[in-house]
């Protein structure tokens, strides 16, 4: 495929990052017939690492271009409504989905992770592990990455996949901004405890405005319950660092912030603390001036990281991968596609962004504020936040893979 002015597509593409933005990437790349290699800083994979989170129907959406529609539901649990509750666990307000879309699905990193490791092998995507980039060359007519290890790689594009505190980010312009603290420790994981009644409904997650924190939950049909939760902490802490406090110590602090709170309070005694999940500091990104510069580009958090507060961080990571993989498809010229990209995502993804701050918000709030916000929710539902005022144009958006892009 070459160009007006004698430029050839892109046949091959680098991709730095093995979470879950990198795999899909290299799987939308696949599709849109460009060979990719991912290139893992880490010695080994990201197998059994990380918490829950949800997939939105807009995500769904973008796995289901890259083929992965069934297996990605076989590992996700459907989650029909979500629940406002106050301390006592009774019902503030309730939300249904988007009419007329499916639910989206609660899942495990891990799992979703495991769905896109084997589809690569499956596909024949070779993925390179220790590969921790330090420097880039770029030539008229492709890239070379430089590895810690001693070795490179040569591509006729570089896609930065490597996440918050992303390395490709650095090179594409040295005054980028890095993630900001939102002085919130996000924990998480299992209980033993099992919920009867209609708290046991397994289709329903709750957002429980506890007495002074922000608490989540939902029943799994195994028996036993999900759960996430926050503790303020100024200090920034990487996940290691927040792993060298003792998990007992952390469950202390949850269950005494927690204490009074139903059914917060009965979930947490129902946690060991090996069941504890702890990724340290949660992180949202200011907006990053230049996604790319030549042959190299940004995707997924690297980009754009919305707080877990959003619902939306894979989702928009995967979306944005199918959306990049149709501009290389379709433009030629690597510099055309990659602006074509931003100018496509952007403005969405930062709106995103901003109301996930607003979300970090209210949880940081203090007992007043948590107190007024209980007593409008109400009200609030009721008039103006429907579904699908609230969700609806972030849940329907759908990549349109089948429509050819012109330069």
């Amino acid at each position: 495929m070459v160009n007006a002015t004698g430029t050839h597509g892109t046949r091959t593409a680098l991709v730095v990052g093995g979470g879950i933005a990198g795999p899909a990437m290299a799987l939308a790349l696949h599709k849109a017939g460009i060979r990719a290699t991912v290139l893992e800083a880490y010695p080994t994979t990201a197998q059994g690492v990380g918490g829950a989170f949800m997939i939105a129907p807009n995500g769904l959406a973008a796995l289901r271009l890259l083929g992965l529609d069934e297996q990605v539901r076989a590992i996700g649990q459907p989650i029909q409504r979500m629940l406002m509750d106050d301390p006592n666990g009774r019902r503030i307000a309730e939300f249904g989905g988007v009419p007329g879309l499916p639910p989206g699905l609660a899942m495990w990193r891990t799992d979703l992770y495991a769905v896109l490791e084997r589809r690569l092998r499956e596909v024949g995507i070779t993925v390179e592990y220790g590969k921790r980039l330090v420097d880039v060359a770029e030539r008229p007519d492709g890239v070379t990455a430089h590895f810690a290890d001693g070795t490179s790689a040569e591509g006729d594009v570089l896609i930065g996949a490597d996440g918050v505190r992303s390395t490709v980010r650095t090179l594409i312009d040295p005054a980028a901004p890095g993630p900001r603290n939102t002085g919130l420790i996000g924990l998480g994981g299992l209980s033993g405890h099992t919920l009867s009644g209609p708290a046991a409904r397994t289709d329903t997650m709750h957002f429980a405005n506890g007495r002074q924190a922000f608490f989540g939950w939902w029943a799994l049909p195994g028996g036993g319950t999900a759960w996430f939760s926050n503790v303020k902490r100024a200090e920034e802490l990487t996940a290691a660092q927040a792993r060298e406090t003792p998990a007992a110590d952390w469950l202390a602090r949850l269950r005494e912030q927690h204490a009074g709170d139903h059914p917060a309070a009965e979930i947490l005694r129902g946690v060991a603390p090996e069941q504890l999940v702890n990724v340290g500091s949660l992180h949202i990104m200011p907006r990053v001036p230049r996604w790319h510069r030549g042959r190299l580009v940004l995707i997924g958090d690297a980009a754009h990281a919305p707080s877990p507060s959003s619902g939306q961080g894979a989702s928009l990571a995967v979306e944005g991968a199918v959306e990049l993989a149709r501009c290389l498809r379709d433009l030629p010229d690597p510099a055309v596609a990659f602006a074509r990209y931003e100018s496509l995502r952007r403005a969405r993804v930062e709106k995103i962004i901003a109301q996930a701050e607003r979300s970090n918000n209210e949880k940081t709030a203090g007992p007043a504020a948590r107190l007024m916000l209980r007593l409008v929710a109400p009200v609030a539902v009721r008039t103006f936040l429907r579904p699908e005022k609230m969700f609806g144009p972030v849940h329907r958006y759908q990549v349109d893979w089948d429509r050819r892009l012109t330069a």
